[in-house]
Parts: structure tokens; C-alpha cells; sequence
């Protein structure tokens, strides 16, 4: 069950008395923070939005919502860095699932007994890592728990960023990932080309993802190549606040333009097929807000993340065009 920090979000209130307050989270946890909100309203009788679009991280905390909506204060829910806050207005709250990992844990120490693990998990998780560590570590398994750095802390990965796995990639036979996400789990393995497990409490099962995220690769390598063949491009900046990279989607333009090929620039919030097919006269699109949109979604035209753009710059050099995606950020 998930477990908001309610504590800090009162003490927010109580010190700054804001007329009211807004606050957002990932999709999986907003009946959650409808009970904070409704809660903030009875306790403190201010108006308390939540801001239901879906929500990725903290690259998309939605702070134009809140403004809009004269909240003073907005609550980003469960999507913990090594930060607390990005600014006076702005309060991240933790969000951690109270699940045990006990049982799933003494299954894994037998089946990787006297191997090297790397244990990542994402936020929600975070504080079962050294729990499951000594677990694992008392079944016969060496654990390895990598540093965390940019806005991750130790043994975290996001979606698009994998410090603390990239750390240990060339010490650990697999990574073993805390929590349900094959989503961070498939880039864990992307990144580090390492065996990757997902060690899933509510399922009580221990699965693989490796070939899945291969799946993944394979698909964005075609993209890529796919896109070697085009002549017109299409170079989308993201308009949410963490996603706006013009100085990137702008180096692609250029260096595009330099290999004759031809480019229009967009802008948008949300980079979907639908909207991609409006535009007329692509012939494929590069995309710089977020690494994910490109390799978990489908398009009838291919769209390259950041990585792949760069892959598609060296290959339109007959460079090489490996280890597009081991890399430790993928923006």
C-alpha cells in the first residue's frame, strides 16, 4: 500500500498559510493523493487541486497547472531525488509502498546464490534496499549497490537516467530491480546490457526482462536506419518544463541541415501518433523531451529520442552506430 508524507505536506501548510494548494503524482498513486487532497480541505479548509494529468517525473510536474489555478503551493508526489524541493512554490513529497519484500527476496538469494547482483529499485521502493541487501547477502549473494548521482539517489534509476547501474555494469553478473516496473527495469538493462530481473512483491515472482528490452532495442536500432532513408525531418521540442531541450532539438536541426537533408521545428506538450499525423511533408521526427515516448510507443513514422538522433547522426557519417542506449542519461 502506498504511504504519502503527509507530515511534510501539514508542515508545509501550517508554516506558509497558502489560500490553496495543488498537488500531482504518477497514475498509479492518485486515488492516494485524492484522499491527501481531501484531507488538506477538511483539516485546513483551502481549495486543494489535483493535477489528474498523467504524470512521468519530476521532468513533468505540470507547475503551469498550478499557477493557472493560483495555487500557491504544489505537492509533486512520489517521484523522491536526492532534493526536496525545486524551489519555495514547489514541495516533492515522498510516497513509499509498505509492501515486504521479505518472502520474494529469500527466493532470489537462493536462485543467484554465489553470484554478483546490482540492486536498483525506483522511488517508491527506495527504502526496502538495504533490508533486501542484507537478505540476499545472508543467502550467499555479493550485492552491489551503486552511487547515486545528477538527481538520483543510491541504488534509484528513472526511466531515462541509470547512474547507480551504469556504476556496477562491468561488476555484476545481473541487476535485480525492487518493485513491479518492467518499464524502469527494461532501461536498467538497456543501459548496463546486463541480465536484468524484476523481483515483483505482489506477484511473488522473480522475471526477466532481458528479452523484452531487447525487443526494445532491436525496434529503435530499426528507427534509426529506417530514418537514414529520409529526407525530411521533423525536430519537436517538448513543452513541459523538464522536457524543453531547444538547445538540443536546434543542434539536431543543424547538423541535419549540414548533411542536406531538410527540417521543420515543433513544439509540443504531448508527442503522440495522433498529433504526429497532422504534420505533412515528414518523413521522420526526432524528438528531444523524453527518451521513453520514442522506444515504449508505437508510430506510424519513425520518431528518435535523443540517443537514437545521435545514432542517426553517425550513421549518416558511416560512423558507428553501438551502445546507443549504454549510456548512463539517455537525454
Amino acid at each position: 500500500m502506498i504511504v504519502i508524507d503527509e507530515k511534510t505536506i501539514f508542515g508545509e501548510i501550517e508554516k506558509k498559510r497558502p489560500v490553496s494548494v495543488a498537488l500531482n503524482g504518477p497514475d498509479g498513486i492518485l486515488p492516494k493523493i485524492q484522499e491527501t487532497a481531501s484531507r488538506i480541505m477538511e483539516i485546513y479548509g483551502i481549495p486543494a487541486y489535483v493535477l489528474a494529468d498523467s504524470c512521468f517525473g519530476t521532468c513533468d510536474m505540470n507547475t503551469n497547472g498550478a499557477k493557472v489555478l493560483g495555487a500557491e503551493i504544489l505537492f509533486h508526489i512520489g517521484h523522491s531525488i536526492n532534493s526536496t524541493s525545486f524551489g519555495d512554490n514547489i514541495v516533492l513529497v515522498d510516497a513509499f509502498d509498505n509492501v515486504s519484500f521479505d518472502g520474494i527476496a529469500r527466493r532470489c538469494a537462493e536462485e543467484f546464490r554465489g553470484k554478483t547482483v546490482s540492486l536498483v529499485t525506483d522511488s517508491q521502493h527506495l527504502h526496502e534496499v538495504e533490508k533486501v541487501r542484507g537478505i540476499l547477502e545472508e543467502g550467499g549473494v555479493e550485492v552491489l549497490v551503486g552511487r547515486g548521482k545528477g538527481q538520483l539517489n543510491d541504488g534509484q534509476v528513472f526511466g531515462c537516467e541509470f547512474y547507480p547501474a551504469m556504476e556496477t555494469a562491468g561488476l555484476a553478473d545481473a541487476n535485480v530491480f525492487l518493485g513491479q516496473s518492467n518499464f524502469h527495469a527494461a532501461g536498467v538493462a538497456l543501459s548496463t546490457n546486463r541480465p536484468t530481473y524484476v523481483l515483483d512483491p505482489y506477484f511473488n515472482e522473480i522475471r526477466e526482462v532481458t528479452e523484452f528490452a531487447q525487443t526494445l532495442q532491436k525496434k529503435s536500432i530499426l528507427a534509426v536506419y529506417k530514418a537514414a532513408e529520409c529526407e525530411s525531418f521533423g525536430v519537436i521540442v517538448g513543452l513541459k518544463e523538464g522536457q524543453f531541450s531547444k538547445t538540443a532539438a536546434l543542434r539536431f536541426k543543424k547538423e541535419l541541415e549540414d548533411l542536406g537533408k531538410k527540417v521543420q521545428l515543433f513544439a509540443l506538450t504531448e508527442i503522440t501518433d495522433d498529433k504526429l499525423r497532422n504534420l505533412k511533408g515528414i518523413d521522420a521526427f526526432i524528438q528531444v523531451a523524453c527518451p521513453r515516448i520514442s522506444t515504449d510507443n508505437h508510430f506510424h513514422k519513425p520518431v528518435l529520442s535523443t540517443p537514437q538522433a545521435k545514432a542517426l547522426v553517425r550513421l549518416l557519417r558511416k560512423e558507428s552506430v553501438e551502445n546507443v542506449f549504454q549510456i548512463p542519461h539517455w537525454l
